[in-house]
Parts: structure tokens; sequence; C-alpha cells
């Protein structure tokens, strides 16, 4: 039994699922997670309560948080140092960063193209919040970047598998931008393709905008425009990722790959068949 924990500091995007990826119908034997969560918080003294999670003793670990720069996703790094960890962020994109985090031993998967929400008090209610982590899962779902997400833990998984444990297991070490996602999004129409490659470019573009918002801009006009300015790229941009998948549906060719009950990584495209093992 391979035993996967999360760890979810804060909330980006692709957190709302990724502790699902593995065993999406919940059928799936031979795999376990727990999920440590601390909410919208991601200071030091609450990610030092993570290390509960240790007495469940996990084979590896995955830890999502906004910029895994901070302060706290750094301390809790601290905390779980001695198991293979995939740190699961939109940030460090820096290459010196990244090269930091694997020389420590870390794997690591960096989203660029999961946004930056407009986290201020004069824009920012609770509903408006669904909203934007709805369209941001949108693109995320049907662009390639939770079918990478899939990949890449059912291959530690695997190796978990294979009797790998501890420093044996190859974490992976990816920087996730709109056309590396887009390559695992498994199009099959140009066209549906080109759309959705457009999507994460805006997802990406998102941070950008809303950043000012979050930390300069002081003026509630300048804050409150800047903020629903990047609230209205997402939405576009999760239209462009209905519009691309209405494409491979209506060509009957949406990629799908499910997983057996045995865990491996089953694939069809035409409605009506039946999955098979790749």
């Amino acid at each position: 039994m391979v035993k996967v924990g999360f760890i979810k500091l804060g909330n980006l995007g692709m957190s709302q699922v990724i502790d699902l990826v593995q065993d999406e119908i919940a059928a799936r034997e031979g795999i376990t997670t727990r999920v440590f969560g601390t909410g919208p918080k991601m200071d030091k003294e609450t990610a030092a309560s993570t290390e509960e999670l240790k007495a469940w003793d996990p084979d590896f670990v995955v830890m999502i948080s906004p910029n895994a720069s901070a302060p706290g996703p750094k301390s809790a790094r601290e905390l779980w140092k001695d198991y293979p960890c995939i740190v699961v962020s939109d940030g460090p994109t820096k290459k010196d960063d990244r090269q930091a985090l694997e020389d420590a031993g870390f794997g690591y998967i960096i989203m660029t193209v999961d946004p930056l929400i407009g986290a201020k008090t004069e824009f920012l209610d609770a509903v408006e919040m669904a909203s934007f982590n709805s369209d941001a899962m949108k693109v995320l779902s049907t662009c390639g970047v939770v079918r990478l997400l899939q990949e890449e833990l059912d291959a530690v998984t695997a190796q978990v598998d294979e009797g790998k444990s501890g420093a044996d297991l190859e974490l992976p070490h990816i920087l996730a931008k709109p056309q590396k996602c887009i390559e695992r999004a498994g199009f099959n129409n140009p066209y549906a393709k080109a759309k959705g490659l457009a999507a994460l470019h805006m997802a990406s573009k998102v941070a950008e905008v809303n950043m000012p918002a979050c930390f300069i801009l002081k003026e509630i006009e300048d804050v409150t425009l800047t903020a629903a300015t990047g609230h209205e790229l997402m939405r576009a941009a999760s239209q462009l990722a209905i519009e691309a998948r209405e494409i491979e549906k209506a060509n009957d060719s949406v990629f799908r790959q499910p997983h057996s009950k045995k865990g491996f990584q089953l694939q069809k495209t035409k409605l009506y068949e039946k999955p098979q093992k790749v």
C-alpha cells in the first residue's frame, strides 16, 4: 500500500483537487492518501503544525502552497526534509531558486499558470473567491495541468510500488509553463489546442495584473479596478478552455485517461470506447 501525504498551505487553484487526481473515482487499490490542510493560512506558526502528519508515516509527501519561497512554506520544508517531498507551487520561477530546491533534495512542479487571486478586502469576498477558483480550475483541468500532476505523481507512486523508498525515489523537477502544460492536455484538434494554449497564457498573466492590487496600490479605485481586471481576465481564460473542450466533444475526440483499479493509466478518445491500458 502506497501512502501519499498531501500538505496544503494556503490555497492555489490546484489545491482543490491535487489529492484526488490519482484516484478520481475512489476505486483504485494499493494507494491511500491523507491530507493536512491549513486553510487559507500559510505562516510559520501554522506550517509548524504540519508535522502532525508524520505520525502517519507517508511514503512521500506533496506540499502545495502559493509562493514556495515564503517563510511559511520554507519552514514547512525544513520539517519535511527527511521525507521524499514534491513542492507544488506558483513560484519560485527563477532557475537558481529552483536549483536550490533540487539541491536540497526536493522535487518540484512550479506552475506559472496557476493564477494569483485579487486578495484585497476592498474587492474580494467569499463568493468572488469561489468564482475565481472555479474559473481557474476550468483552465487547469482542461488545458493539461491536472493531467501533468496526475502523470508525475503516478510515476512516483509506481516507484514505491517497485520497492524504492526515501532518497532512491526520482522526483519531478518541472517548470510548468503554458507550452509544457498544453502538451499534456491531449487535444486532437489544433484549434482546440490553440484555444487551450491561449487560456494558459492568459492565466499566467493574471498574476501580473493582480500583484499590484494585492501588494502595491493603495487607492480604493486603483485597487478594485485592477483586481477586477485580473478576475475578468481569468474569466475570459475559462471561457476559452470551455470552447476548446467543446471542439473536442463535437469531434468525439476528448482524450480521457482514467485509472484502473490496479492503478494503471487507461486511455480512450471516443465516448463509446472502453478505456484501454496504455
